[in-house]
């Protein structure tokens, strides 16, 4: 049988050869938000291992929108030559084509890294001003099983109009800028609590304003930010939203919203919705475990008919292909999956009988080009 995880798909003019995808994970690595010899190795190695796409990880549109001062951003020259040399290494020894998460951190910026502690950064330590859609202090709340720090938070600044229009500039800035460096897809983050999704949750957007209240007011600023990027972006490339599909909080954000949302971006031209969630309350309650968001992938799939991403936990690859045979989601996402066996594809392929790339260098690692008595058995069938 043919695997359908292996198995190419097309979004707009972009098509993958494969179905797995490389969800973007901050390394909290660069330097003034320009990547680093870190990068190179970290997006290197994962470029040449098989997947059908690399997607950087959350990268921010101004220094102010980085979540921590070692987060990547495309927001200088600077910034967009040292990716550029990450990028030619990837291209030179990898097929995958390459994606970037564009992202604000609004209110969860100015944070220590992970290692660090989490927590806000002191003014000693090179804080700065946050701004959020209404002056409610950060979360310390991640997507997942997060630690939350002990520090409090600051009062972020509430953004007014001429604010709102210098965040959306940044966004098409920082699009052109991925456009020139010939990056094959954008993902627009508004999840995990960041600012797009602090404009769409009841919890952290109390405007009285035409942003703020009922869901259209809410969707409007994220959905005028989808409209600008896509204006800038070329109608060939795709565009996508990773949406936190609810905030596991009673009163919040939740999958009806979110199919509401997925349905109003489909309209504007959005080529697939990423389904993570949580991210904006230190209340919220997860269900943790093995495909635990894939549910809100498959509702918002079969409600609005576009294309999704699943991803979370995801870890075996018959459970991955099962997803994609059975109509949950159209790609697989894997983060810490991949961080703990960069080369999945390759032993996902093996195990369900399907090609991955290799790089001419590690050809020779393929079970079937082992010498027969040490070929794993499925090599050996």
């Amino acid at each position: 049988m043919t695997s359908q995880l292996f198995s190419p798909i097309a979004l707009r003019g972009l098509t993958l050869e494969n179905r797995v995808i490389v969800s973007p994970m901050c390394q909290y690595s660069a330097e003034d938000g320009s990547a680093t010899d870190w990068h190179l190795m970290h997006l290197g190695q994962l470029a040449i291992s098989g997947p059908g796409l690399l997607v950087i990880e959350a990268t921010g549109v101004e220094a102010r929108g980085r979540i921590t001062h070692g987060c990547l951003g495309l927001y200088s020259d600077a910034n967009e030559a040292a990716l550029a040399r990450v990028l030619a290494f990837c291209r030179q020894h990898g097929k995958a084509k390459i994606g970037i998460q564009l992202a604000h951190a609004g209110r969860k910026a100015s944070a220590q890294r992970p290692w660090e502690g989490r927590g806000p950064l002191l003014p000693k330590e090179g804080a700065w001003e946050t701004v959020a859609p209404f002056p409610l202090p950060g979360s310390g709340a991640g997507s997942g099983a997060t630690p939350v720090s002990e520090r409090a938070w600051p009062m972020p600044r509430m953004m007014d109009r001429a604010e709102m229009d210098k965040v959306k500039a940044a966004f098409v800035q920082a699009a052109r800028r991925s456009d020139r460096l010939g990056i094959d897809l954008i993902e627009l983050h508004m999840a995990h609590g960041y600012l797009m999704h602090a404009f769409l949750s009841p919890i952290s957007n109390q405007r009285n304003d035409d942003y703020g209240g009922n869901r259209e007011n809410r969707m409007r600023y994220p959905l005028e930010m989808f409209d600008a990027v896509r204006a800038a972006w070329p109608e060939k490339k795709p565009l996508g939203v990773r949406i936190s599909s609810t905030d596991w909080v009673a009163g919040g954000w939740d999958i009806a919203d979110s199919v509401a949302f997925a349905a109003e971006l489909k309209k504007r031209g959005c080529d697939y919705i990423c389904a993570s969630s949580g991210g904006v309350s230190e209340k919220q309650k997860l269900a943790l475990g093995p495909g635990y968001q894939v549910p809100f992938a498959e509702r918002v799939r079969r409600e609005t008919g576009i294309a999704t991403m699943a991803v979370g936990m995801i870890l075996e690859p018959d459970y991955a292909e099962s997803l994609v045979a059975e109509g949950k989601a159209d790609m697989v996402a894997l983060a810490r999956g991949l961080l703990y066996n960069p080369r999945w594809p390759w032993h996902a392929a093996e195990v369900l009988g399907a090609q991955a790339s290799y790089p001419l260098q590690y050809a020779r690692s393929q079970p079937a080009k082992w010498p027969e008595a040490f070929r794993p058995a499925k090599a050996a069938e």
